[in-house]
């Protein structure tokens, strides 16, 4: 199986940076029947947990990113808007490890 996987690199690259890294991943990696995903592990907003202390952690970064780099926290809908424009065929997100997420990206 081949497996390409990011943690914390994607936020910091503005929409078309990060499209274009996603094409080279998928260009890499085997068809999913094969294997083939890219796996990211990176903040995903939730805005339907407005009051709960990982959204407003998550807003904070946001703010970090907008001020340090052209990069940005994302929507699962942002997220999913990467994906598409990339062409990958679908993806799965999964909140673990705090405020992060693990991203399945599928060829």
């Amino acid at each position: 199986m081949t497996r390409y996987w990011a943690q914390e690199i994607l936020h910091t690259w503005d929409d078309q940076a990060c499209v274009k890294v996603l094409k080279k991943c998928k260009e890499a990696i085997p068809s999913k029947e094969k294997g083939g995903k890219v796996i990211i592990i990176d903040v995903v907003l939730d805005k339907q947990k407005e009051d709960d202390e990982f959204f407003r952690a998550q807003l904070f970064l946001d703010t970090t990113m907008l001020a340090l780099v052209p990069g940005k926290e994302r929507t699962k809908k942002e997220w999913a808007q990467l994906f598409y424009k990339a062409g990958f065929s679908h993806h799965r997100i999964t909140q673990a490890l705090g405020i992060k997420s693990l991203i399945e990206a599928y060829p």
